[in-house]
């Protein structure tokens, strides 16, 4: 479990870019749709387990641009996705460091956080945001999953 500067270089750029991402397309990437197009980044979090970290550093940069934001966006949701991106890791690796699985893990917990997050802050039932987070979110995982296919055919990124 070592760290070397590459991951730590990787997770650098990981979160860079997926806050970037989550700035240039802040209209969609909040409110109770959630249509982080940031998130075809979390596949990739199936082969280093580090991409997590970067992940969650990302969601807090990110979120400091959130109209909502507060303990919910800069704590709770960076904690969750933390922990989504650790089991999405986990679950990835018995299936061969898959990134269609890391990204189904990944977006089902965060849909079901977003949701409880929703319900907490202003009463909006999860089982009217649920469904449309969890297709969103499963959407851009599993297209940021292809790219990353793509890319591994003719690249070792990681």
């Amino acid at each position: 479990m070592d760290l070397t500067s590459r991951d730590l270089s990787l997770l650098a750029v990981f979160a860079a870019l997926y806050a970037a991402l989550v700035y240039v397309f802040a209209p969609i990437s909040f409110y109770a749709l959630q249509f982080r197009i940031a998130g075809v980044l979390r596949p990739a979090i199936a082969k280093k387990w580090t991409l997590a970290v970067g992940y969650a550093l990302g969601v807090v940069i990110g979120n400091l641009f959130s109209p909502f934001v507060g303990v919910y966006e800069l704590v709770f949701m960076p904690m969750m996705s933390l922990v989504a991106g650790i089991l999405g890791y986990a679950v990835a690796k018995k299936f061969n460091q898959n990134y269609f699985v890391a990204g189904a893990v990944i977006a089902t917990i965060i849909p079901l956080s977003v949701s409880w997050m929703l319900y907490q802050l202003f009463t909006v039932p999860i089982l009217a945001t649920f469904p449309y987070t969890f297709l969103s979110e499963q959407l851009i995982c599993v297209l940021g999953a292809g790219v990353f296919r793509a890319i591994e055919a003719r690249f070792v990124w990681w």
